[in-house]
């Protein structure tokens, strides 16, 4: 036994995670294009150039995987629900068969005894918004908060949590200003744009769904220790600098309705005018935050000046097969930071944390022994915030399934579940096995 569920309170919830696009496939159900669809179509953006069409058709075997949840364990299923699925053109009519799906799903969930909880945007933008400018376009805030009134007065009633947004920093700077993700840009001024923009989405989605009745509703944000690869001036204020982008950037925004002056320095010339206008739509009350979190960056000054004059360094511990740095602490650490400078008494979920490895079938059995440790160094670190005072109220694990890993292709496995990608075959690995004895006392 690695993990214990007696560690943590009883109500404490525990779940697994999942994206629309990366299981889903969008190759049924007449879901629209997302911009997705494009960069991966476009050579050297994705490994193998794979794509999101047909994924693990969690459209088709939904049930399946459910059922598998069940089983586990588990107390609750967080999921996306797809824009281009449910509005193919971002705007104006919406596809029946994928309002109608999510409220199968849905159902689905409740039947199995398990919470939903929904996240509203989990990436795949709308192919025809990517067209008018995607987040560096105003409008797309608008359309954003029509389309999260249209799933919530479908499924609202029957959720227990609803996110905006899942990881405005992999929206915005990892793909406007890194071009990691879709679009696929490097240019600071859709960085700046972008990054206020899918917070003003946000706060819009907000005040529409606070207006229609709904509550329970946060959003996702992403950290990572920043922290300097020496001890040098130089290199700690080039962490200062990563996390005031990374981690201050958005909880500050919707906490305390301002931007950190260290990333301000750089962006602030690039955003739209009159920016400060919004923040106190962007900054309302929430119900709570969610947090993903899979490692830390070290960071030294860059050899080029251009801002932010930075650059990521490898720590010496071990790594996932992203090459992530395996550091349960700062799970810990930014538990405790968000709940001492931002949140106090504020529920906290953690939304994501897990590891990829290179995991084989081996006599029809995959034993991941290393995603059992992973897993449990982190619910440690969950449970040490927890008795430290951190109000954090569940822990979901990314991902229940191996999937479509965005830049990625397919090649990078987070799932519980082995997913065989040419049968579609689903099988539950060692550490799923972990989770189901501790979760249901076997």
């Amino acid at each position: 036994m690695f993990f214990d569920r007696s560690r943590f309170p009883d109500k404490f919830t525990f779940g697994a995670a999942t994206a629309a696009y990366q299981i889903e496939g969008n190759a049924k159900g007449n879901a629209g294009q997302n911009h997705w669809d494009t960069f991966a179509a476009t050579p050297g953006n994705v490994v193998g150039a794979q794509n999101g069409a047909r994924a693990c058709d969690h459209y088709t075997f939904w049930q399946q995987d459910l059922d598998l949840m069940q089983a586990a364990g588990f107390d609750a299923y967080r999921f996306s629900t797809s824009w281009p699925r449910v509005q193919p053109d971002g705007r104006g009519a919406v596809n029946p068969e994928g309002l109608d799906f999510y409220d199968r799903l849905v159902d689905g969930v409740l039947d199995r005894g398990m919470d939903p909880y929904v996240t509203l945007y989990h990436w795949d933008l709308p192919l025809p918004l990517a067209d008018k400018g995607g987040w560096c376009n105003r409008d797309t805030c608008a359309h954003f908060a029509d389309y999260a009134e249209i799933i919530m007065d479908r499924i609202g009633d029957r959720v227990a949590s609803t996110a905006t947004v899942n990881e405005p920093w992999c929206i915005s700077y990892l793909s406007h200003f890194l071009g990691q993700h879709a679009p696929g840009l490097r240019d600071i001024r859709a960085t700046a744009r972008s990054m206020h923009h899918i917070l003003l989405a946000h706060g819009m989605a907000m005040s529409r769904l606070r207006q229609t009745g709904h509550d329970g509703l946060g959003l996702v944000l992403n950290f990572e220790p920043a922290q300097p690869a020496d001890e040098s001036e130089a290199s700690a204020r080039a962490a200062a600098t990563q996390h005031a982008i990374y981690n201050r950037w958005f909880i500050e925004a919707v906490t305390r309705g301002k931007y950190p002056e260290e990333a301000l320095l750089g962006l602030e010339p690039h955003l739209p005018q009159h920016w400060q206008d919004d923040m106190e739509i962007i900054s309302q009350p929430l119900d709570f935050v969610g947090v993903n979190y899979y490692t830390r960056s070290l960071y030294e000054p860059a050899a080029e000046p251009a801002w932010p004059g930075t650059r990521s360094k490898q720590g010496p511990l071990k790594k996932t097969q992203m090459g992530w740095e395996v550091y349960p602490q700062g799970l810990e650490d930014i538990l405790l930071w968000l709940s001492a400078e931002y949140v106090g008494d504020l529920p906290l979920y953690v939304t994501e944390n897990g590891i990829a490895l290179a995991d084989r079938l081996e006599d029809g059995k995959i034993h991941d022994t290393e995603r059992c440790a992973y897993i449990t160094e982190h619910l440690q670190a969950t449970a040490n915030a927890l008795s430290l005072g951190a109000n954090i109220k569940g822990f979901f694990y990314w991902s229940l399934l191996d999937n479509f890993e965005w830049a990625h292709g397919y090649d990078k496995r987070f799932g519980l579940v082995h997913v065989d990608f040419k049968t579609l075959r689903r099988v539950p690995k060692f550490s799923y096995y972990m989770l189901q004895k501790a979760l249901t006392n076997g």
